[in-house]
């Protein structure tokens, strides 16, 4: 067995109402902050708590939201054009994923002197980073805890992968209280891309003991916030137990890695604009269908951690049941069920899959892959 080397760079703090303490852990690296926030959060008022936190603590701060649905390196260009207009000693991030993003790349490159397109293209940033504190509010974020940050190339809209300095976040802060912005349906679809991540961190080639026991509690803690805990003594809220499950998921994603449906995800949304999560859960069955074919053992243990199958059921047909219990929460939630329902022609997810052969997240799916097996996968799933 290889030698286990373990990194992990940020302080995580998991709590309810932890972000009203946000002006008191930024304060140690700084007073003037970038706060890159995620506008919906105006809407369910979380937005106001957060900035009172910072102004109540004298932490001074202006707030960047220009976030359409695929922010690419234009913005990103121009986010890190006012960071160094206004002289900032870091950078907050507040949102779901793209917030996480790209102020994780405005940390990066704030010190930077080239052109921004040589990072994109895969130039490494030799100077020392921004600190850089992130409130995930969609229950994950996968490059949270990795040392590569997803960037839509303006140019193609294709999505690179930014090599990340280290000691890039100092915090990551999970506010179970920030996620109440959040549908019904949108808690759902978030829910199973979760689920989806955590089976494949666990079904991954780079997979190792460690990251194989922070995927099963992972699953365990999903599973309770789909569908209550197993025990009636446990009060815990759902969105306690999604947000739990989401930080070791994501903890997962960088020691292990996700596959082939978020890998898609990835590429479909960045040229597309389309939702991640709904991509990632129209494919996860069909992982699961795939994996099935030789890694039966692992996929029967989740579905025994889901309660989907109990100890006596057949490795097979556990693995079975796992699939379909997937769909039929799709069903469930009204999510579409096909990439079709997308309104996304075959020829253009043609054009995805060929982006994600081209990552290097390919090497380290469940099984050997090409961009002609994920689209084999697209092709499944239409």
């Amino acid at each position: 067995m290889a030698d286990f080397s373990l990194k992990i760079s940020p302080n995580i703090t998991l709590g309810s109402y932890s972000s009203t303490r946000l002006g008191q852990f930024v304060r140690e690296w700084g007073t003037r902050y970038m706060l890159i926030m995620d506008p919906v959060l105006n809407e369910s008022g979380a937005a106001e708590k957060i900035k009172v936190s910072l102004t109540d603590r004298n932490i001074d701060y202006f707030t960047f939201e220009e976030l359409p649905s695929s922010p690419d390196s234009s913005i990103l260009e121009r986010a890190i054009n006012l960071a160094r207009d206004a002289h900032i000693h870091g950078v907050i991030t507040a949102g779901g994923e793209k917030a996480g993003n790209l102020g994780r790349a405005v940390a990066a490159l704030y010190h930077e002197a080239n052109n921004l397109y040589e990072y994109v293209d895969g130039a490494t940033p030799t100077t020392s980073p921004l600190p850089c504190i992130c409130l995930p509010t969609t229950i994950k974020d996968e490059f949270l805890f990795s040392d590569r940050i997803p960037v839509i190339d303006g140019r193609t809209r294709q999505l690179k992968l930014m090599k990340s300095p280290s000691g890039l976040v100092k915090l990551a802060l999970f506010d179970p209280n920030l996620t109440v912005s959040l549908t019904e349906n949108q808690t759902a679809s978030l829910a199973i891309q979760t689920l989806c991540m955590a089976v494949e961190c666990y079904l991954s080639q780079k997979s190792n003991f460690f990251s194989d026991t922070i995927c099963e509690k992972a699953i365990e803690l999903l599973s309770s916030g789909m569908d209550g805990s197993p025990t009636l003594s446990n009060a815990t809220p759902p969105e306690q137990f999604l947000m739990q499950g989401g930080c070791m998921t994501s903890l997962a994603a960088g020691i292990s890695s996700v596959g082939p449906a978020s890998l898609l995800a990835l590429t479909i949304g960045a040229r597309y604009r389309l939702p991640r999560s709904t991509i990632a859960s129209i494919l996860f069955p069909y992982v699961i269908e795939d994996a099935a074919r030789f890694k039966t053992e692992r996929l029967a243990n989740v579905a025994r951690i889901m309660q989907v199958a109990s100890d006596t059921t057949s490795s097979e047909t556990a693995a079975t049941a796992l699939a379909d219990n997937i769909r039929n929460r799709l069903a469930m939630a009204n999510l579409p069920a096909r990439l079709k329902d997308l309104n996304i022609s075959i020829e253009q997810l043609s054009l995805a899959a060929e982006d994600a052969g081209q990552l290097e997240m390919i090497n380290a799916m469940p099984r050997s892959m090409t961009a002609d097996d994920l689209f084999d996968f697209i092709k499944q799933a239409y």
